[in-house]
């Protein structure tokens, strides 16, 4: 049973479902109303072939800095759209990519930031084409974690948002296991433990994705990018202390405990106080020297 559910579970995560655009008619419009900008498809060739394509939207009133959004599992670039108006309406260029294997783009797999580090790399090295002032990074859940690991190599961010984000994959996974059986979290990493040990090895075997790998921890341990990270009280998916984690071994990373929010809900729980730290975060960080 533990052989068979490893197999299944990492089958699924390495295959997560591929979300439709549903609401690109509708953004297109509501960006050319809202800020007389249009959206234009863009894209990007990974380091291993893979096409991967986003949006990019820059207002009239373009303040010369960029803002890369990072969507979560099993969504698209349609999941972080709803942020891109806080950041248009301060004059900052949005760029909101789908992740690899998950919307519009390609690539066979997810690997949790394992790969996707070097495709933001890649999405970097797009917007410093356009010489920005400054490129900044928001990311939810993985897309926080894809970013968070990303720091590892990539040090041309001026500062990064991450929301909800794992501190490593090891620990997330049967946290996340116990999440989905509806059990406690200590069984997860108990009795569950087995499943989660064999889709780590499965994983290793059949794709040689080593997920031990990925653990954002690591990346920002030796970082110099200024780092905000935002975790819910209430979130069950990634448990809060993901986030304490990682504000601990980057003694300059600020935490920001919000009462009462759930998995990637700071926005909602609190919109007002939301926007004005992660605005107020990128302003204090307008430059990407040490």
């Amino acid at each position: 049973m533990c052989l068979a559910g490893g197999v299944v579970l990492a089958e699924l995560q390495l295959h997560p479902w591929r979300r439709a655009l549903r609401h690109e008619v509708a953004f297109r419009e509501f960006t050319r109303q809202a800020y007389n900008a249009d959206v234009a498809d863009v894209s990007v060739t990974a380091a291993d072939g893979a096409d991967l394509r986003g949006w990019f939207v820059q207002p009239k009133n373009a303040n010369g800095s960029m803002v890369i959004l990072l969507h979560g599992v099993g969504d698209n670039r349609e999941g972080v759209a709803g942020f891109a108006h806080i950041f248009l309406d301060r004059g900052y260029s949005v760029l909101l990519p789908d992740a690899r294997a998950h919307g519009q783009s390609g690539g066979m797999i997810a690997t949790y930031g394992l790969k996707e580090a070097g495709d933001i790399h890649r999405w970097v090295d797009w917007l410093e084409t356009a010489h920005p002032r400054c490129v900044y990074g928001f990311g939810e859940s993985m897309g926080a974690s894809q970013l968070l690991q990303s720091l590892a190599n990539e040090q041309r961010f001026c500062a990064v948002v991450a929301e909800s984000a794992f501190s490593r994959f090891e620990q997330v996974a049967p946290e996340r296991v116990a999440g989905y059986s509806r059990m406690p979290t200590w069984f997860g990493k108990s009795f569950e433990r087995p499943i989660v040990d064999v889709a780590i090895l499965y994983s290793r075997w059949r794709y040689g994705i080593d997920f031990r790998r990925a653990n954002p921890a690591d990346a920002i341990a030796h970082s110099r990018v200024p780092v905000l990270l935002i975790a819910g009280t209430r979130d069950h998916d990634i448990l809060p202390h993901h986030s304490e984690e990682l504000a601990r071994i980057d003694p300059h990373a600020q935490l920001w405990m919000v009462q009462g929010a759930a998995h990637g809900g700071a926005w909602g729980a609190n919109p007002k106080a939301f926007e004005s730290k992660v605005t107020e975060f990128f302003a204090d960080h307008q430059s990407n020297n040490p």
